[in-house]
């Protein structure tokens, strides 16, 4: 019993020393730049909840031109409001943005393409988890084609306008999850043969990090950077099983 007792006592005090760094590992950086973007626009998806709509009110405060491009129009009106009262910034705007539907994606980097200057920064941030295997419009399987398919091709199609607007950036709100998988099966890429939503969700988000390293690779020189992240752990809605909220 005394030697149970000893091996109780010092995991709970390994568990103890060890709680704070892993949590703060596990919950990502801090960002402290205080720098402005006065004069930058930056467009971020699925910013109407969760990280995106953190993001948005950060990029608001420092002073950037913000266009919140989300599925939900409601939703995405409310949140731009709030956005506006909390920093002041009026540039707070909105347009419609479905990653589920390609047609959506081309219709939206048209309107940006026709009637926006400049782009200084394009955050690809919208995605949904655990869902079923449900499709989009085009029939991709609903997470690799939401989470990963629609970014790739609304990047691609607003490249120019970056490269235009360099200095620029692309980022790509990624996840550690993109480690729990043994890779992405290119044979099977519609998982019509033995879907998992959870392998699904972990292979959107391998399929972000190397989109973005390999953009990267190609944008070399052009004053347009392409970077991937695990934002930490953060409570949001993409878990919910649904699309329908961003």
């Amino acid at each position: 019993m005394a030697r149970l007792a000893r091996i109780v006592s010092i995991s709970v005090l390994a568990a103890a020393v060890l709680y704070v760094p892993v949590r703060r590992w596990a919950a990502g950086g801090v960002c402290e730049s205080q720098a402005r973007m006065d004069g930058k626009t930056v467009i971020i998806t699925g910013a109407n909840t969760g990280i995106g709509k953190v993001t948005a009110r950060d990029m608001a405060e420092r002073g950037a031109r913000v266009i919140l491009a989300c599925r939900n129009l409601g939703k995405a009106e409310e949140a731009a409001k709030e956005i506006r009262s909390q920093t002041g910034n009026k540039n707070v705007v909105v347009l419609k943005l479905d990653l589920a539907s390609l047609t959506s994606v081309r219709e939206f980097a048209k309107a940006i393409n026709d009637a926006e200057p400049r782009l200084d920064v394009l955050i690809n941030n919208a995605g949904v988890m655990g869902c079923p295997r449900w499709e989009t419009e085009d029939g991709f399987e609903m997470q690799f084609g939401v989470n990963h398919l629609g970014h790739f091709l609304l990047t691609n199609l607003l490249l120019d306008k970056l490269k235009k607007s360099a200095p620029s950036r692309v980022v790509t709100v990624s996840s550690l999850a993109h480690v729990f998988t043994n890779g992405i099966d290119f044979d099977d890429i519609n998982y019509e043969k033995d879907h998992s939503p959870e392998e699904s969700y972990h292979r959107s988000k391998l399929a972000n990090v190397l989109f973005s390293k390999e953009l990267a690779r190609r944008l070399e020189g052009t004053g347009v950077t392409s970077n991937s992240l695990h934002s930490g752990n953060s409570p949001t809605s993409s878990g919910k099983n649904t699309w329908s909220s961003r």
